[in-house]
């Protein structure tokens, strides 16, 4: 790749931005250029750091590896993102993984370049460590504020004005949810468990709004300004952003509706914010005018959980056939074992160990055919029927059209 390409796709990383040119000049005769296929780990948990990476084009999951074996994604990298730059401090082994989720273009600097550049210019490396001690710090505040509840993150005694039928209330400033949000944790505070424990609702929740916001902008109903800038909320939030600010509890009455509004105020706030205005500022975006624009909370929930179950029933049957696979071995290990078989609580006739083994890999077989034709069930959605199922305040486009942007997002 042409020189000239990689030092001003380094100038737009944050690690490098306060950086000389003829510094990023240095930098760039380390770059190493690599095409890196989906599916594959620039690195992996639990393995020594060695590189930075850097993703010039494509995309990549930070992941952790459960105790159950699957993989929890905990952030989405894109162009301009890093990572790894912790190996340029130490080689103490990756906490996560970093799974490459669609055909990418790879910069990647060893850790040995750097000891090789302390020795020609060691402000240079102080400057880039500098840099590295502030990201790291950054990363560890946003983990711990994930960690807490979203209300230990209000540290600025800042609030914002906003109303609704039921009169007026003070929203704390930081929060990207507003005040219907705010109500519904007051007035559902039943299980203690907000929606922001499951993934798969909230990713889907801002795919449905994505498709519903493409849509309107086709149909002439969103100005272009207010789509793009609802999009890219939603494609935030897809990638693993702000869920933190999902706080409803995970029990709540009317059907949904206030998990619907967390995701539209959300959305909102995070559209002004990408617009240049304050969160808040309704009349620019507004939650129900135009992020919940041609919907209702009955066509939205039921549609973003039964996606959200086949992104569950997909995890589910991952690790069914992990453990199929398992029970399989030990059929074959346990072949040569001879027990009872047993029938009505007695024993019966002979069998073989490897053949109760197998008989349950059998059975969890079939558990997995039933759970792929239950979960067809899923693919009938009800967009565009909004309330009651009439299609009232829809365009009688909006529901082919929208099934079609939800098909192509999911």
């Amino acid at each position: 790749m042409d020189k000239k390409i990689i030092t001003e796709f380094l100038k737009n990383v944050e690690l490098f931005k306060n950086l000389e040119e003829k510094e990023i000049d240095k930098i760039s005769n380390f770059v190493k250029v690599e095409n890196v296929k989906k599916g594959n780990y620039l690195f992996k948990q639990n393995t020594s750091r060695e590189n930075m990476f850097m993703i010039f084009d494509g995309a990549v999951d930070l992941v952790k590896t459960t105790s159950f074996g699957t993989e929890k994604k905990l952030n989405k990298f894109s162009k301009y993102d890093f990572l790894g730059e912790g190996s340029f401090m130490d080689n103490y082994p990756h906490s996560t993984s970093a799974k490459v989720t669609e055909d990418s273009i790879i910069f990647s600097i060893h850790s040995s370049h750097i000891n090789e550049l302390m020795k020609d210019d060691s402000i240079l490396v102080a400057k880039i460590l500098s840099q590295i001690s502030r990201i790291i710090s950054r990363r560890m505040r946003q983990t711990t504020n994930q960690v807490v509840d979203a209300a230990a993150q209000y540290i600025s005694g800042r609030t914002r004005k906003e109303h609704d039928l039921l009169g007026e209330r003070d929203v704390p400033y930081e929060f990207y949810y507003g005040i219907q949000t705010l109500r519904a944790t007051e007035n559902f505070n039943i299980s203690g468990v907000s929606i922001n424990h499951f993934e798969d609702l909230i990713i889907a929740l801002a795919q449905v709004k994505l498709a519903c916001a493409k849509t309107n902008f086709e149909l002439g109903l969103l100005s272009p300004k207010v789509a793009d800038a609802i999009i890219e909320a939603c494609q935030f939030i897809i990638n693993g952003k702000l869920h933190t600010h999902f706080v409803v509890d995970m029990v709540q009455g009317g059907a949904g509706t206030s998990t619907n509004m967390n995701a539209n105020e959300v959305i909102a706030n995070k559209a002004l914010e990408i617009m240049g205005y304050e969160k808040g500022q309704y009349e620019f975006c507004h939650p129900n005018n135009h992020v919940n624009l041609s919907q209702s909370t009955n066509d939205v929930y039921p549609t973003a959980l039964k996606i959200a179950n086949c992104y569950s029933n997909k995890k589910l049957v991952a690790v069914l056939k992990e453990l199929i696979d398992s029970f399989k071995n030990k059929a074959k290990e346990f072949s040569h074992v001879i027990k009872m078989g047993r029938t009505q609580l007695q024993d019966a006739v002979p069998m073989t160990l490897g053949q109760e083994f197998g008989a349950y890999a059998a059975t969890l077989e079939e558990e997995i055919t039933r759970l792929e034709q239950n979960a067809k069930l899923f693919l009938e959605i009800n967009m565009g029927g909004t309330a009651i199922g009439t299609g009232i305040n829809a365009d009688p486009k909006f529901p082919e059209i929208v099934t079609n942007h939800l098909w192509e997002i999911t």
